[in-house]
């Protein structure tokens, strides 16, 4: 763990996996809930490192964090949101290749996954879901689309994710949902948030 000071008020913390990463984020999460983390405005995960901006004493915690004992937690801690989707993407063929597997095997692996939103970003609303084994891992497209549908169900590397509008993008599309990703209107904009678990449903229509 390495941890950064960022401006006046931040740390920033450098961990060496996503799973280091949701596991720092876990115990953030839980000092922050039983009140023994210092007041933070916000706490930030990514894909290697998690962000804490808006603290007092950014030096105090830094001198803490050394201490903390960071474990290994698992899916199962996290409101969990079902997405129906129909497994019909432009690039559902060209994943059964690379992976191996019949057509209609794509979508029996994918939807076998319970997976988690381990940081978001791109655009609003849009998680980075971890959970395929690595044998799964596909490459971006080599040339991006200039416009993707919103509710796109994509792989890109060891990542699905769900484009929340509509967007250019180099995502290999899999499947389709009409779930509304984002909406400022509702209590909380985003469907997926970190730590949040998923599991893709298949259905016809």
């Amino acid at each position: 763990m390495r941890v950064l000071r960022v401006g006046e008020q931040a740390l920033l913390i450098e961990v060496d996996s996503d799973h280091e990463v949701h596991a720092l984020h876990a115990e953030i999460t839980r000092r922050r809930t039983v009140g023994t983390l210092p007041p933070v405005d916000e706490v930030v995960p990514a894909a290697r490192t998690v962000l804490l901006d808006g603290l007092d004493d950014p030096g105090a915690l830094a001198g803490e964090l050394s201490g903390w004992r960071i474990g290994g937690e698992t899916q199962g801690d996290g409101a969990l949101v079902e997405v129906p989707t129909r497994y019909d993407g432009a690039d559902l063929a060209d994943v059964a290749e690379l992976w191996g597997v019949p057509v209609a095997e794509v979508a029996r692996v994918h939807a076998a996954v319970e997976f988690r939103v381990a940081f978001c970003g791109f655009a609003p609303g849009f998680g980075y879901l971890t959970g395929l084994p690595e044998r799964y891992d596909v490459p971006r497209l080599a040339t991006p689309r200039p416009s993707v549908p919103a509710g796109s169900v994509a792989l890109a590397g060891k990542y699905t994710g769900v484009y929340p509008r509509s967007s250019p993008g180099g995502w290999r599309l899999i499947g389709r949902t009409d779930l509304t990703l984002w909406d400022p209107a509702r209590e909380s904009a985003a469907l997926f948030t970190p730590g949040t678990r998923v599991r893709f449903v298949p259905v016809d229509r």
